[in-house]
């Protein structure tokens, strides 16, 4: 289970909040069997929608992050409760490709740089609110930053990192978000800069040991800052056996009658990888509640 922690500066500038998403990328990574460059993709992008999951308001909300870029990963998507539990997939979960210059893994080339990171927030409203901006990068923090900044008009660092073993198991996850609100200056803004010119991968720092809440106080060393709350957020999907059946009767009669001429019908979650199956017979059974 993931430690999450938001922060307000007591001079009430800042919004700070960190989690420790290891356990949380760990769970992915068993589920969707990844190599090493999509698991720190897919991790980053849920430590990310996670951190996000945490500012909604309502029980209800949820937020969806995704990435399309032009790179062999495909889709990476990620969505998020207001707890922010988390669940998420990669449309290609298998790529290898060489090391970055850094010598890091090549997130941004697994993604790609052509392409756009699409952010919807379920607010219980009629219509989701739906943001989009191009890629610029495609190492993911500094596409959230952008998107914050041109969709939300809010001033924000984003530092993401995901250590993968050499066993394919993750060694550390986590992520940070550091957003100026309305009443910030620009001496906030200077020494927010100052604060993290220096700053540690947030990977490394928790490999290390530090908690959510020191890399707050941490990142934000010249600030002082309040806790908000704090969560234990986890991989967390919701499908199950009646949802899989109305997305059946969605698809309308037709496509079910085609189904039930066959043995079975097995149908898999793109998020937990649970399989559902059907038999001819139990298509049979939802095409008379199609038909109702």
């Amino acid at each position: 289970m993931g430690k999450l922690v938001r922060c307000i500066s007591q001079d009430g500038t800042i919004i700070a909040m960190a989690v420790d998403s290891t356990d949380i990328v760990n769970r992915a990574e068993e589920i969707h069997k990844t190599s090493a460059v999509c698991t720190a993709a897919l991790g980053r992008l849920l430590t990310a929608a996670s951190l996000m999951g945490s500012s909604l308001k309502g029980k209800d909300d949820s937020v969806t992050v995704r990435m399309r870029g032009d790179g062999p990963a495909g889709t990476v998507m990620a969505v998020s409760d207001s707890e922010g539990n988390v669940r998420g997939y990669v449309q290609q979960n298998i790529v290898e490709i060489p090391l970055n210059e850094k010598g890091k893994l090549d997130v941004s080339g697994a993604i790609g740089k052509n392409g756009f990171l699409t952010v919807i927030k379920d607010l219980g409203m009629k219509e989701p609110y739906v943001g989009q901006v191009p890629i610029i990068s495609g190492e993911i923090a500094e596409d959230i930053t952008a998107y914050y900044s041109t969709s939300e008009q809010t001033p924000t660092v984003c530092a993401l990192g995901v250590l993968v073993n050499p066993d394919l198991t993750v060694k550390a996850a986590g992520g940070l978000i550091i957003q100026l609100l309305p009443t910030a200056l620009d001496d906030t803004i200077d020494k927010v800069e100052e604060c993290i010119k220096d700053l540690k991968p947030i990977s490394s720092l928790i490999a290390n040991g530090m908690t959510p809440e020191e890399i707050c106080r941490h990142a934000l060393h010249l600030f002082d800052l309040d806790i908000l709350d704090s969560a234990e957020p986890a991989y967390k999907c919701y499908c199950s056996k009646e949802r899989v059946e109305a997305a059946l009767i969605s698809t309308g009669v037709e496509e079910l009658t085609e189904m039930s001429k066959q043995e079975k019908t097995e149908v898999s979650c793109q998020f937990c990888d649970i399989r559902y199956t059907f038999t001819g017979k139990d298509i049979e059974k939802l095409i008379k509640r199609a038909t109702k």
